[in-house]
């Protein structure tokens, strides 16, 4: 028995040092969107997704921008990569610092990506959620646009329009398709109707309105 609590204490240290994940470096070769990039580690390419961070899809408004930041910001340059969590895609998610500033900070600050609220957990990201906010009241990055849509809302918007067929809902015998770029929504017998930004369903034309979208000039909603 006079063996029993130092070993229990031991194999807890033992498991809490590999259960910590350690920073490494590495050369960024590739910047696949704004918050997902490529770093060459010990002779392999690993996919890093920036913590707490989500950047417009790049077929968003301000996606390529946010791309085009991060690439100015990280392409070929030596960063420190701190991991903290593995996604269901096998990407490494975590923080990538370049000589000291961190990319998903800075993100955020020049206002191409929101704060992931759904999955910044950590006791910095109240710090990032007021960073946005300055960047929002800043007019900064997409937050010249009235109402951007977050990306993880576009997303969503995008699978349900895949999956829905015009029917009669809402009481007006039609699902509209509004354009995420132009902000522009259409009836089904407009020719731009399925146009590659129309995937926001509305179920009504005032739905359509009230989330800032305008009618098509040519099929008059």
């Amino acid at each position: 028995m006079k063996y029993f609590r130092p070993t229990i204490l031991l194999t807890f240290i033992i498991l809490l040092s590999c259960s910590v994940s350690h920073a490494w470096t590495g050369k960024v070769v590739g910047i696949s969107d704004g918050d997902t990039i490529k770093v060459l580690h010990e002779g392999k390419q690993v996919k890093v997704r920036l913590y707490g961070v989500d950047t417009p899809e790049k077929a968003q408004s301000f996606g390529q921008k946010a791309k085009k930041f991060t690439a100015n910001f990280a392409a070929n340059k030596i960063v420190d990569v701190e991991p903290i969590d593995i996604d269901r895609y096998g990407r490494t998610v975590g923080l990538v610092n370049v000589y000291g500033k961190s990319l998903n900070k800075e993100l955020v600050r020049a206002g191409y990506a929101w704060v992931y609220r759904q999955y910044c957990k950590e006791s910095f990201c109240s710090e990032w959620l007021k960073i946005e906010d300055i960047a929002r009241k800043a007019n900064a990055g997409l937050w010249i646009e009235p109402n951007p849509m977050p990306p993880w809302e576009w997303r969503k918007a995008k699978n349900g329009a895949s999956k829905s067929t015009p029917a009669l809902l809402g009481g007006q015998g039609m699902t509209y398709h509004g354009n995420i770029s132009s902000h522009v929504f259409h009836r089904p017998s407009c020719k731009q109707y399925d146009c590659k930004n129309c995937i926001h369903p509305f179920t009504n034309r005032n739905d359509a309105i009230q989330a800032g979208y305008k009618p098509c000039g040519i099929c008059k909603p």
